[in-house]
């Protein structure tokens, strides 16, 4: 009984929450690229991933940095705002919270990947969902376990990796945003292939808990395995920070141009 009483009460959540993605989608025709939030992964107390000489904390700020300095150049009309601007410790909440009270229309969070097979090469995008295997899944709670540093964890009651409908519920309440979030990780992932010439790992969905809060189309780019020599000493290159950057950048006006 307290099963089908379960199931009753989500399917009712679901239907509220359809109903009120249809009335966004249709009240909000006007729907622009205006403010985009940055987001480089970890940083202070919180290293990353750690290679030989480098810390992912590093790259992913320089990468961020340089990504927002290309949109302010070039999109005059676009808002930047970064998460961090220096080697600092954020909350993963913190971080979603920092979009949406900017009110941000996409939300773009930079890291970089590792594995203890050290074979494992090449870029991936993410976007919030259910993960579809132990490896998604691993990768998410890889990432998500830099809650252990944080001083308050209740922030993330009610959401876990493990728990299915609470990521189901989630996706639907982003509903609106989903199809715009995955449209724009395939960009991102295209831009990585045909122009920094990485092995393309494909988008992928998992509960990451960064993306989790988030209100706007997000994504989560893994730029390359610093456990990999080849993709290590590839990412560490001046050159490729500026073309790590720059792709990123174009998938972001290319998106801007299909929106606007």
């Amino acid at each position: 009984m307290r099963t089908m009483k379960k199931y009753h009460i989500i399917y009712v959540l679901i239907c509220l929450i359809i109903s009120m993605n249809t009335a966004f989608s249709q009240s909000n025709p006007s729907y622009a690229v205006r403010t985009v939030v940055i987001d480089a992964g970890h940083g202070g107390k919180d290293p990353g991933a750690v290679g030989k000489i480098s810390q992912e904390k590093n790259i992913t700020l320089a990468i961020a940095l340089k990504t927002g300095s290309l949109i302010a150049a070039n999109c005059p009309d676009v808002k930047v705002i970064y998460t961090r601007k220096t080697d600092e410790f954020i909350e993963l909440h913190r971080r979603a919270d920092i979009a949406n009270k900017a009110k941000a229309d996409l939300f773009i969070s930079i890291h970089v990947n590792a594995n203890p097979n050290k074979e494992a090469t090449g870029t991936d995008t993410w976007t919030m969902g259910l993960a579809k295997n132990d490896a998604n899944l691993k990768v998410a709670k890889m990432e998500n376990d830099v809650i252990s540093l944080e001083a308050d964890a209740s922030q993330y009651k009610g959401m876990s990796a493990n728990d299915n409908e609470a990521i189901i519920l989630h996706k639907l309440q982003q509903g609106v945003f989903c199809d715009n979030s995955l449209t724009f990780a395939s960009m991102v992932q295209s831009q990585f292939k045909n122009e920094v010439g990485r092995k393309d790992r494909s988008v992928h969905q998992a509960p990451f808990l960064v993306l989790w809060k988030t209100a706007m189309p997000s994504i989560l780019t893994e730029i390359g395995f610093i456990s990999n020599d080849e993709d290590r000493h590839y990412m560490l290159k001046e050159s490729s920070i500026e073309t790590y950057a720059r792709s990123i950048y174009e998938a972001i006006s290319i998106y801007k141009s299909k929106i606007d």
